[in-house]
């Protein structure tokens, strides 16, 4: 099986093809040739240059290194080609076995608009809005009538869109042209389409996604919902699951919906729908993705499958023999954090660069799916998730005590990430009383803007680390060598990171 994509997906598909018996393939592009999931596949191919359209968005380049290795099947991961019809109708054309939904389904699922619609043929709530596609030929002032009847506040959305890109909150009519050229510009750049949809801003909801696996045989398994509402800019930083509001009544309620519009499309593989949920316990339908998911790890951790082993199970015409109910009876609870290669003490500036040194956090209920090592360059070509962390805990409690320990073990030497950020996020009130909403992290943001979120000074701590160095080096002097010319020791780089990393904790402890 040929993985088309990279990082720590690429990663956790290898490992996946292990359990199963599969050899793997991986692609590369040049900045990528000694990546970590190239090293651990089976086969390595590469595809083209850094720039994603010319490796890893380059259709014919990934399906002739299919045919050059004698793949007979692609798993997309997520991101790059993984919602893209085109290449699962390119797949299908060359013989090779697409691991996820048809054509046909992306294609109906990943336009909005289709989604939207197909949901309502399902009986399932959506958001009030549009309905249909509103192209470059729909003039402004069409648009702003259409605005009126949906209601202020909207969002101006992007058709093709993900990833909150194509995306603006409009908040009265004056606003709304500049937020219609701006959406417009944005989803034509990142997909092509520069059509936009309407839909009411619901105020200070919380973004709950059902995950789902269905079989070629007609069955439909709905999981255990995942609070994802911790967002920045529309891009979800945590995910937990449980979601801690959701009842059994109303998670029973949600996994029903999330049946009813995948088994209408003739949904087959990994998908989620995503939610609205409101104050009042509504909840509307949002989208479908027709992937995996990045945070699809707490769903396994609460559930004990493994979704990515399910995918190519299903793909090769397996029957699902999972119990519905143990999908939907939650086994304790899970919280995960994406470690990016980011500076959020520079607004979230991206970190690109070679690590230096690396230190992975372990013990109970804590897991790390990342792609990044010591040596590793991280490049300024792609997202910059170079990990997922993952804690389990047989409660909420217990699950962000455990990420908090782990958050503290995790080091990473030579460039910036997102560690202090959720150093400081894990102690916020709001959050440790699950008092939060779709908007709540950018308000968060916004009010502490001139704040760091590094609790220690990097150059005191480095100070920190040298003064332990030399006391350590002065301590292994002989004690009847009092000579000035006496060598010192050699204090190694291992030394020199171990008293870095106890510095740090201990001013983190204050």
């Amino acid at each position: 099986m040929l993985i088309a994509n990279r990082g720590e997906i690429a990663v956790r598909v290898v490992r996946a093809c292990r359990d199963i018996g599969l050899e793997s393939v991986a692609v590369f592009s040049e900045c990528d040739r000694d990546a970590r999931h190239v090293r651990m596949a089976d086969e390595a191919i590469a595809i083209g240059p850094n720039p994603p359209a010319e490796s890893y968005l380059h259709i014919d380049r990934i399906i002739e290194a299919a045919r050059a290795t004698g793949a007979d099947a692609v798993h997309p991961g997520y991101g790059f080609l993984s919602e893209n019809e085109d290449f699962a109708a390119a797949c299908r054309d060359a013989g090779v076995t697409f691991i996820g939904p048809t054509p046909e389904a992306i294609a109906l699922m990943g336009n909005k608009t289709a989604a939207r619609q197909a949901a309502i043929a399902a009986g399932v709530a959506v958001v009030p809005g549009t309905e249909q596609p509103l192209g470059d030929d729909v003039r402004d002032e069409s648009v702003a009538g259409m605005a009126d009847a949906v209601g202020y506040p909207i969002m101006v959305k992007a058709v093709a869109g993900g990833g909150g890109k194509g995306m603006r909150v409009v908040r009265n009519a004056r606003d709304l042209p500049s937020a219609i050229r701006a959406a417009r510009s944005e989803a034509g750049a990142a997909f092509g389409d520069g059509a936009i949809y309407l839909e009411r801003c619901l105020e200070r909801p919380r973004h709950v996604e059902v995950q789902l696996l269905a079989d070629h045989h007609g069955t439909v398994l709905p999981c255990v919902e995942r609070e994802c509402s911790i967002q920045r800019r529309h891009q979800k930083v945590i995910e937990e699951t449980p979601s801690p509001v959701v009842s059994e009544e109303l998670r029973a309620h949600m996994a029903e919906a999330a049946r009813t519009v995948a088994a209408s499309v003739g949904y087959t593989n990994a998908g989620t729908i995503e939610f609205l949920l409101d104050s009042t316990g509504g909840f509307y339908f949002l989208e479908m993705n027709t992937r995996i998911q990045v945070e699809h790890p707490v769903t396994e951790m609460v559930t004990g499958v493994d979704l990515v082993q399910w995918q190519l199970r299903i793909a090769r015409g397996d029957r699902l023999s999972l119990d519905p109910d143990q999908l939907l009876r939650p086994n304790g609870h899970a919280i995960e954090c994406r470690i990016y290669a980011e500076d959020p003490d520079k607004g979230f500036l991206p970190s690109p660069g070679r690590i230096t040194g690396m230190r992975i956090p372990t013990g109970p209920g804590v897991r790390d799916d990342g792609w990044a090592e010591v040596g590793t360059d991280v490049p300024i070509f792609y997202d910059p998730l170079i990990s997922k962390l993952i804690a389990w805990g047989e409660d909420r409690p217990q699950a962000v005590a455990r990420m908090r320990r782990a958050l503290l073990e995790y080091e990473v030497l030579g460039i910036r990430t997102t560690v202090p950020f959720f150093h400081w996020m894990l102690r916020q009130p709001a959050f440790l009383e699950a008092r939060f909403h779709t908007g709540f992290l950018d308000g968060l943001l916004q009010s502490r803007a001139d704040e760091g979120f590094s609790e220690v000074d990097p150059s005191l701590e480095e100070v920190a680390a040298i003064a332990a160095c030399l006391a350590e080096a002065s301590n292994a002097r002989r004690p009847d060598d009092t000579r000035s010319s006496a060598p010192a020791p050699v204090v190694s780089s291992q030394t020199a990171r171990t008293w870095r990393g106890r510095a740090r904790l201990e001013a983190l402890r204050g």
